[in-house]
Parts: structure tokens; sequence; C-alpha cells
């Protein structure tokens, strides 16, 4: 049986991914307990703002190590928004910030000018990879 875990370290869209999740799962669960990560089979972890300070929230909030030990372990892990954003190596929104390394790169903001014109900052939508 499927157990899945929403991390809640205080920065996210919690409430739109819990009822995303609800709508087609049965063990769903939002968790401000770290330790919680131990038993899920699948870990989701939402972001919203700027980079440095949801990695921030994120190690305050205990949850650095038990997200590792989850993707090391080698199960399924979604990241949404900026918590997909963590898990590369480094970013460059206002200074150069760490990550969690666990995707080897850098998170780099668009360029304002792209093949199709200028960009909106922020970005909201699909965009074609360059």
């Amino acid at each position: 049986m499927s157990k899945i875990v929403i991390t809640d370290y205080g920065v996210g869209n919690l409430l739109s991914i819990l009822r995303a999740f609800e709508h087609c799962c049965d063990d769903v669960m939002l968790e401000k307990n770290p330790a919680a990560i131990k038993d899920a089979t699948h870990l989701v972890v939402p972001g919203v703002g700027a980079f440095a300070s949801c990695v921030q929230a994120m190690k305050d909030h205990g949850f650095e190590q038990p997200i590792r030990d989850h993707i090391e372990a080698g199960k399924p892990m979604l990241g949404v928004c900026v918590g997909m954003q963590m898990l590369f190596d480094d970013s460059d929104e206002f200074g150069t910030h760490a990550g969690l390394g666990v995707i080897p790169g850098h998170v780099t903001r668009l360029p304002e000018q792209g093949r199709t014109g200028s960009h909106k900052i922020p970005n909201i939508g699909w965009e074609k990879l360059i």
C-alpha cells in the first residue's frame, strides 16, 4: 500500500497539492514531522518563494536528511516548484545559494529574451527548453 507524504516545512502551496493527491490517492498525509518520511513510499516536496529561504526553512524544520535518505533509498519523490529546484547543486537567485545537490546542475534565471521573444518574469506556464 502506498503512503504519500507531503512535507510541510512552512513554505509551499500545500493545500492545492494536498487536495490534488487526495483526489486520486487514498493514503496521503501532510506532515510537519520529518520522521514521518521514513515510512513514506512516495514523497512530495513543495516550495514557493525564493530558493535560499526555502532551503533554509527545509533545514530549520529538520527535513534535509530525511529527504536525502528517501531519495537515496530509491523511493519516488516529486519536487514541486522550488521544491524541485532545491534538488540541484545551487541557484543564483539573489546570490549563489547551495541546494541539496541530489541532481547535478545549477538553477538560473530564465533569460529575459528567448527564442520566442521576451519572457514575463516570473514565468508561470510552459516554455521550450533551449
